[in-house]
């Protein structure tokens, strides 16, 4: 097992604090998340990178909604069409 956990730092860089982030680098940090819990870290580690990952795909998941529903527009029908 190494010695490695993960600093406040990292967890910044890994998390990303930018709250207009693109969609590219949310799925760029939460690969870098999966990859440090294949290294050899502790079980409390993995279940903070786990935690970590589930709010960075809920925040992904919540920016595709958000784009979604900018591309669609109600026409004078009550149709949904592409904006």
């Amino acid at each position: 097992m190494t010695d490695h956990t993960i600093n406040e730092n990292e967890t910044d860089n890994i998390m990303g604090k930018k709250e207009n982030e693109n969609l590219e680098d949310l799925f760029a940090e939460v690969e870098q998340l999966i990859a440090h819990m294949e290294e050899d870290i502790s079980l409390d580690e993995s279940f903070v990178c786990y935690e970590q990952g589930m709010k960075k795909l809920k925040h992904c998941s919540e920016r595709i909604d958000s784009i979604e529903k900018k591309m669609l527009v109600l026409n004078e029908q009550g149709m949904l069409e592409e904006f």
